[in-house]
């Protein structure tokens, strides 16, 4: 262990503590640590200053000055330099660790939806030091490998249950603030556990990048699925019918509802509504199949385009109705990923324009890993009973003979 000298003058003392006692503290601390790094100097040279011996391991080559933050302000430190060897010394390892967790803490407010203005501000104040906004964002790239890794992950587990949409943010690109669309999949595993699965931004959805996000499911290792909800997006559709052809897909019944209202007149809408809630509800397609009709038979004078859209988009809508009555609930909607969006939006109020396509994937990646974790301790949306006999051969080819009327029906339309 080095032994540490400190020479202090009374005199000097006396006057600072009687000027100023905070700048009194701050000058003990920082001649007390310069003369901690004297001696561990001298300890790892194994010499003193100007002093010559044979167990000497190196020189002495000046000293740079490098500031340290401490709860009673800033000081300068003059830290040895070596000529061959590099100075090591334990004074700045702690300091170190603060300033980690700093960025950490900084990283995670601006996750939870603090503006970085704010941030800076909050941490000026607590700190008693200046952070800019810049030094905020550059915290916030330290989330980057991270999100990588998740990003990237294999997918081992089984997803029998995809959920797919997207969601657009404004993000500033060659000047111009551009809107772009953060597609997102949620998997539901054997054991009714939610998860998000992959996330990745486009310029746009279309029939291209929908099955440019499906197979990059594909190629981390969702290989069998049983079912996918989403809304009725043609680049959706095409992408099911190439990436997963034995997967039957389930139109959001949500969306479906909203668009057969939305094209009748209002005065019926009402009434429209409470009728196609419990043509959803029914316990058998051939109920729901009733239902339908009776629905047509009441609404076509006055509801045509509507009564169309019901009957073009009626057995996408039903696709759940192959499954365990357990399941459709959880199955029939994009409610879930529908949630998950408005949070992301949320939490991207505060920031409203991206500066770039990074920082989105950055941001809103870290929001659905936070998302997802939290998931991962919440009930179950289904359990074993619920499941049973998915898997069997029978139920199997039901399953596929279904996705293969659908695709011929969307070629054909």
């Amino acid at each position: 262990m080095a032994q540490i000298n400190l020479t202090l003058n009374q005199e000097e003392i006396l006057q600072l503590l009687s000027d100023n006692r905070d700048d009194a503290f701050r000058i003990l601390l920082q001649e007390s640590l310069n003369s901690v790094l004297k001696a561990e100097s001298a300890e790892q040279l194994r010499a003193e200053p100007y002093e010559r011996t044979e167990e000497r391991t190196d020189s002495r080559n000046g000293t740079r000055e490098r500031p340290l933050t401490t709860r009673i302000g800033t000081i300068t430190l003059s830290v040895p330099r070596h000529r061959n060897v590099p100075f090591h010394t334990m004074v700045f390892d702690n300091y170190q660790r603060s300033e980690a967790a700093l960025i950490t803490t900084m990283a995670e407010m601006v996750i939870a939806g603090v503006s970085t203005r704010k941030v800076s501000g909050v941490m000026e104040t607590l700190c008693g030091m200046e952070i800019s906004k810049s030094s905020v964002s550059q915290a916030c790239k330290e989330l980057d490998e991270h999100v990588k890794e998740y990003r990237e992950r294999a997918l081992e587990d089984k997803y029998p249950f995809l959920i797919v949409d997207a969601t657009y943010f404004s993000v500033r690109e060659n000047y111009r603030v551009q809107s772009k669309a953060l597609m997102i999949a949620i998997g539901i595993t054997m054991g009714g556990k939610k998860e998000v699965l992959g996330f990745s931004l486009y310029d746009r959805e279309s029939k291209e990048t929908w099955l440019d996000f499906l197979q990059s499911l594909r190629n981390r290792g969702i290989q069998t699925v049983k079912l996918i909800t989403s809304d009725a997006h043609e680049g959706i559709i095409h992408a099911i019918n190439h990436v997963y052809p034995d997967t039957p897909w389930q139109r959001c019944q949500f969306h479906f509802t909203r668009n057969i209202a939305d094209a009748a007149p209002k005065k019926v809408q009402q009434g429209l509504l409470i009728d196609l809630n419990a043509m959803f509800n029914c316990r058998t397609l051939a109920e729901a199949e009733k239902c339908r009709d009776a629905i047509l038979q009441n609404y076509s004078d006055c509801a045509e385009k509507s009564m169309q859209c019901l009957m073009d988009g009626f057995y996408d809508a039903m696709s759940v109705m192959y499954f365990p009555k357990g399941l459709r609930k959880v199955l029939r909607t994009s409610n879930h990923i529908e949630r998950l969006n408005g949070e992301l939006k949320r939490r991207s109020q505060v920031i409203q324009i991206f500066p770039n396509q990074d920082s989105v994937i950055r941001t809103m990646g870290s929001v659905l890993m936070e998302i997802s974790s939290k998931w991962s301790t919440m009930n179950r949306m289904f359990y074993a009973p619920a499941i049973a006999g998915i898997s069997d051969p029978g139920n199997q080819m039901k399953i596929v003979e279904l996705a293969r009327r659908q695709r011929d029906l969307h070629k054909a339309a």
